[in-house]
């Protein structure tokens, strides 16, 4: 073999490989000290790159997480108002009842029972303004979509969170047909001899059934107004109608297909066409339209936009009037302006939920509603005499639906998109965080293993390189000689 003492390759490999075991050594010891795996991008460029983006998914999770449970917390507020203004409305419900019986009101019970419903009107108006979440105000409808209309006969309903902010124009509405109510007409006037005869009306609607034969020696216009009591007794929705040639005729009292009652009379002509036999009344129609062009759904009077429609999804406009539009013109215009409450629920751009909530002012509620006495919203109700305690009625019943449909939704909306979006969130946030944890944490039981055998390598490398250093000194025993 040969012997050089200019270079100790023996040393100089121990040395590498000292070296090597070092750094292995090094390492390892930082990913105990630290937990991770990777402290910086040498570690894994790939691992870090995917890491560092589910460190971001995460973060907006728990952050969509904490906007879910503040957006719930909203919504009971909101939801808490309403079943005060819910229990508001059946105590006046109550007092408008008591109005209604005019055999034993007088003039002062009355004007209490007025007073007692403006002061639970005031009550429900306040609760409307003064209702809010930190600085916004909930119930004043500056937290959903509002709109008004310009045009005869046009009347703005409500706007859902998906509808779109008209352009400054509004947007067009034309009237295709409109709205119309189921009708039953007679052909054959009515006589004093077939009162005395005994006639028969049968009428029957929405599951009731009020059969009245006339009486003898009573006249026409007296056994019609016993008729005519038994039909609202019965609670039927349905008006008689006289006419000036003695004829007369039922129609229902809400507009639009789905409102149906057949009618039947002893002489033929009367109210059906053959004698004792049932006949169906002829089917109202539905309005129908277009509202900036968009297809749009007919419920009596109210035209609804499709889910569907890019602009005016669940934009609603009642149509009072009795023409449709004429080519190339428009009925009128609804202006939009949306304000609904929009909430983050994802960790990604466009995760959004939204939801609106109508203004609960008694001026806002139960408007449409067709009354003798005019009332145009449940702020106008006066109960101090019978029709308007009557009419009061219908307004009440409106504005309870109202109210109860606005909770229902919100009821909803926390239930089946908050609540269900934050279970989701919360278990989307565990999975991604296990799987950035396989990515980026360091197994403890593997590098601990490694540490070990790093040591000892290092132990036994600096011993080895020590015995390297010596073998030079063999040549000296050539010196000696």
């Amino acid at each position: 073999m040969a012997f050089r003492i200019n270079h100790n390759i023996s040393s100089l490999n121990t040395q590498r490989q000292l070296e090597k075991v070092n750094r292995a050594s090094s390492r390892t010891l930082e990913h105990l000290s630290s937990g991770m795996k990777i402290n910086r991008a040498a570690d894994g460029p790939a691992s870090l790159v995917i890491s560092e983006n589910m460190r971001a998914q995460i973060s907006g999770l728990n952050q969509a997480v904490e906007n879910s449970e503040s957006g719930i917390s909203m919504v009971q507020t909101a939801e808490g108002a309403l079943a005060e203004v819910n229990r508001l409305l059946i105590d006046v419900r109550q007092l408008t009842i008591h109005a209604s019986n005019e055999g034993v009101n007088d003039e002062k019970m009355l004007a209490a029972d007025q007073a007692e419903i403006t002061n639970a009107l005031e009550t429900i108006d306040r609760i409307s303004t003064v209702s809010q979440f930190g600085t916004k105000r909930l119930l004043n409808g500056s937290r959903g979509a509002n709109g008004v209309t310009n045009g005869e006969g046009l009347q703005f309903i409500a706007a859902g969170p998906n509808t779109k902010t008209s352009p400054v124009e509004g947007y067009a509405v034309v009237i295709d047909q409109v709205a119309t109510k189921s009708v039953v007409a007679g052909q054959t006037a009515l006589t004093q001899q077939m009162m005395d005869a005994g006639e028969t009306f049968t009428v029957s609607e929405g599951g009731k059934t009020v059969s009245y034969t006339t009486m003898a020696g009573e006249s026409v216009t007296s056994n019609l107004n016993e008729f005519e009591t038994r039909i609202n007794e019965a609670g039927l929705s349905l008006d008689l109608v006289r006419n000036d040639d003695g004829t007369i005729g039922l129609q229902h009292k809400e507009y639009g297909s789905e409102y149906e009652f057949s009618v039947a009379s002893t002489t033929a002509g009367v109210l059906s066409k053959v004698g004792d036999v049932t006949d169906a009344a002829i089917k109202g129609l539905d309005a129908r339209g277009t509202i900036n062009g968009e297809e749009t759904v007919g419920r009596g009077q109210v035209l609804t936009g499709k889910e569907s429609a890019p602009s005016i999804a669940g934009l609603a406009v009642r149509y009072t009037g009795d023409k449709v539009t004429e080519e190339d013109q428009i009925s009128g215009t609804v202006s939009v302006f949306q304000n609904s409450l929009i909430f983050q629920v994802g960790a990604n751009e466009d995760q959004t939920v939204a939801v609106s909530i109508r203004n609960m002012a008694p001026r806002s509620l139960a408007q449409g509603v067709d009354t003798e006495s005019g009332f145009k919203s449940l702020k106008e109700i006066d109960v101090t005499s019978f029709q308007g305690a009557q009419d009061a009625i219908k307004l009440i019943d409106k504005a309870i639906q109202q109210t109860t449909d606005e909770r229902g939704k919100l009821g909803a909306f926390q239930k089946n998109t908050l609540q269900s979006t934050l279970n989701n969130l919360r278990n989307s946030s565990e999975n991604l965080t296990a799987a950035e944890s396989v990515i980026r944490d360091s197994d403890m039981a593997a590098e601990m293993s490694d540490f070990t055998r790093n040591q000892i390598m290092l132990q036994t490398s600096t011993a080895m390189l020590a015995q390297a250093n010596q073998r030079e000194q063999v040549v000296l025993t050539l010196l000696a000689g």
